[in-house]
């Protein structure tokens, strides 16, 4: 099981006027775990109820071997109501010098780096942060890359310099604002005004065999993932990242109110709503039929709140899919057995993880995003 470590924050860095990066150094003076490009980190953070867990990308090199670096949007809450738990705590509690626990990087958006395909990051508000560690990685190699970053304007956008730093032959970057201002003219901040259309990609990518990336929020990423099924991407090859809860891009709706395009667009663009991220966010675990499936001919689980009972199909991967087909609606977060929103009363049989939990539950409890049924077992849901 993964074990938190604690970890001292080295430094602090505003990066944009919402955005701030968090130096860790781990306080034993033993090595970094090895880190992905793309994988996160979880924080423990106090809740009123106690503490809670939440997740962050790496957003440093993966080469770096010092400390890691998190950058972490400040969230604020609506009509005047708290923001967000973590993120808050971050911002406004912690300091250079404190202590954090930490568990080990986790997720399964990562750079395919068997690959030598050229590749495609494309990010929304502070979605971007995943994409600049695997930048980093990619800056190592030969491969062809094309990073295009989109966001509300200057005062918002970070990493800005650091990205830009990584251009060559080989690496392209472009950015472009949904609704700039006067001083981001004024500066040539940006490559182009409004939302990413396919006019824009094709103007600035070249046709080629791509492996895409995308993260940001649903509405982005959802119109994202059409534009690049229509321009002809392969569907196993365009990988994502969800802020906050994890879904399907395949099911997922485009932003329908009117846009106007990237490549002629005006100031007056209001066509993607939260454009930056909510708190935390986790990925998406795809949870593989591992060497040991159940038996379907005499497993099945009981809803019992939901008066349900349903087959256990191995195809469904756990027990939240399996309630979710069956049209209930349980409460979840991650779907990587990280945040424990899923958790619910087991009132009879064995389960057994297919994804270790970050903390196991208690007895009685289980995971339903990270499990399935041995035999018959009965859940109070």
């Amino acid at each position: 099981m993964a074990q938190f470590r604690a970890f001292r924050v080295a430094d602090k860095v505003a990066e944009s006027d919402i955005i701030t990066s968090f130096y860790l150094e781990p306080c034993d003076g033993r090595a970094l775990w090895e880190v992905k490009p793309g994988q996160y980190l979880t924080l423990r953070v106090p809740g009123p109820d106690g503490p809670v867990l939440k997740t962050y990308s790496v957003s440093s090199a993966p080469s770096e071997m010092r400390h890691y670096r998190i950058t972490v949007k400040r969230e604020a809450g609506a009509n005047g109501a708290p923001g967000g738990l973590g993120s808050c705590w971050l911002h406004d509690r912690v300091e250079v010098g404190d202590k954090l626990d930490i568990a080990a990087p986790r997720g399964s958006f990562v750079l395919d780096e068997t690959s030598q395909r050229p590749v495609l990051l494309l990010s929304g508000g502070v979605g971007l942060t995943p994409m600049v560690a695997m930048l980093h990685r990619l800056a190592e190699t030969d491969r062809e890359v094309h990073f295009i970053h989109a966001c509300e304007n200057g005062r918002v956008h970070a990493l800005r310099e650091e990205v830009l730093a990584q251009v060559s032959d080989k690496i392209q970057a472009r950015f472009i604002y949904r609704n700039p201002t006067d001083a981001d003219r004024r500066a040539n901040l940006f490559d182009a005004e409004g939302v990413i259309d396919k006019t824009f990609l094709r103007n600035h990518v070249p046709i080629g065999d791509y492996e895409a990336y995308v993260c940001g929020p649903t509405p982005f990423m959802a119109a994202i993932y059409q534009l690049l099924r229509e321009l002809g991407v392969a569907e196993d090859r365009i990988a994502y990242e969800f802020f906050g809860k994890a879904t399907s891009l395949k099911t997922s709706k485009a932003d329908t109110a009117p846009q106007i395009a990237a490549s002629g667009a005006t100031a007056a663009i209001r066509s993607l709503a939260n454009i930056t991220n909510p708190d935390a966010w986790a990925s998406e675990e795809t949870v593989e039929a591992d060497s040991a499936p159940v038996a379907s001919g005499n497993a099945q689980v009981e809803f019992r709140a939901s008066g349900t009972t349903v087959a256990w199909d191995a195809a469904q991967g756990s027990l939240l899919q399996l309630a979710e087909n069956a049209g209930l609606e349980p409460a979840f977060t991650c779907r990587a057995g990280i945040c424990n929103a899923c958790k619910c009363q087991l009132i009879s049989g064995e389960v057994e993880y297919v994804e270790e939990p970050l903390e196991m539950p208690q007895a009685g409890e289980v995971l339903i995003c990270c499990s399935r049924p041995k035999g018959v077992v009965v859940l109070d849901l």
